[in-house]
């Protein structure tokens, strides 16, 4: 098989690194990106003197504010934040053409057939983490592997500011120490499942017997055996053809009532608004759908064409509505848009 060398970048508190960029006087404070804490906003980042008190992405901002009564919470700049990703993504392009950008701030990179610095990956990886220091001003941790599985799991190791360079002969010793939450797809429901069966790490998954896998997860079990061993065959693709962008989660415990659906809804907006940023969906966006999982894992979807302008206020309608379909308790809750295909002429698979 052939062997690729792929690099995963992803920037530093991103949002928050801008602001600390442009005022240095935050670099020292502890800030946040997200909505005032009055009503019922969360958090699309935190810098690190943030987190030291527990401060994360995703949490509403009355939470973080308890936590750190003296956070700094900004309201952020989307025009300078897709300024610096695009000033990022140039230099991605000086190395090469093969990218899937996950989000303003994180990409993936195939560096197999690039020539630069000889063809080592490791350079490459130094050197656009230098650039970008220099260019945009801030600072990006990146991953190298031979696969998008560990190169991603590798820029989460030391961060912030470091570069993880797994070799193939380290790949093995190197996963096996990796905590099974580092693995996409596996939320916290999933990772108290495992915890039962005493996995907690890669190596504890490598053990476990397939069929008693395949018994608590499923379809998912493959996966999961498959990057438990550090094996990830996914191509960095360039072009996906979308029909939805969405985000969706699955609840440590069961929400009883439409009001405890209600409040977890900001939170999931927070994370559809961080995953369409920087993309340009809004021509495409043709409906709105809620999908609704209970606990007896029945699930209902309910779709509304998008008439005017984008409003927030019809992801409660569709949730309302998919509640009364069986009005039982909640495990799952997922919101997102509907795509139409992009029109064959003008796609753009450049990313300039």
């Amino acid at each position: 098989m052939l062997s690729r060398k792929i690099i995963h970048i992803d920037a530093d508190c991103f949002y928050a690194a801008i602001e600390m960029r442009d005022d240095p006087l935050l670099r020292e404070v502890p800030i946040a990106i997200g909505g005032p804490a009055s009503g019922r906003s969360v958090l699309a980042t935190a810098n690190y003197p943030a987190r030291v008190y527990g401060v994360r992405s995703a949490m509403p901002t009355s939470v973080a504010k308890r936590l750190c009564p003296d956070l700094l919470v900004l309201p952020g700049n989307m025009d300078k934040y897709r300024l610096a990703s695009q000033k990022m993504h140039a230099v991605f392009r000086e190395f090469t053409d093969i990218i899937e950008p996950l989000s303003l701030d994180e990409a993936y990179l195939d560096v197999t057939d690039s020539p630069h610095f000889q063809g080592s990956a490791t350079r490459m990886a130094k050197e656009i983490r230098e650039r970008i220091s220099k260019e945009v001003g801030i600072t990006v941790s990146a991953g190298v592997a031979v696969n998008k599985f560990i190169a991603k799991v590798a820029s989460d190791w030391d961060k912030p500011d470091g570069l993880t360079v797994i070799t193939p002969e380290r790949q093995f010793t190197f996963v096996s120490a990796v905590p099974v939450k580092a693995i996409s797809g596996i939320g916290r429901v999933a990772q108290e499942k495992l915890a039962a069966l005493n996995v907690f790490t890669c190596a504890d998954l490598q053990k476990l017997d397939f069929a008693l896998l395949q018994k608590n997860f499923g379809s998912m079990a493959f996966r999961l055996s498959q990057f438990a061993l550090g094996i990830d065959n996914r191509p960095v693709s360039i072009s996906r053809e979308r029909k939805s962008i969405s985000v969706e989660h699955t609840f440590s415990k069961d929400l009883l009532g439409i009001d405890a659906c209600r409040t977890a809804l900001p939170i999931l907006l927070a994370e559809l608004r961080k995953r369409m940023a920087g993309r340009n969906f809004e021509s495409q966006l043709i409906k709105y759908y809620v999908k609704v999982k209970f606990d007896d894992f029945k699930q209902t979807t309910v779709e509304q064409p998008i008439k005017n302008k984008l409003s927030d206020d019809m992801f409660l309608i569709l949730l309302k509505q998919a509640y009364d379909r069986c009005q039982r308790p909640v495990r799952l809750i997922g919101i997102g848009y509907r795509l139409s295909p992009p029109a064959p002429l003008q796609l753009n698979l450049s990313f300039e």
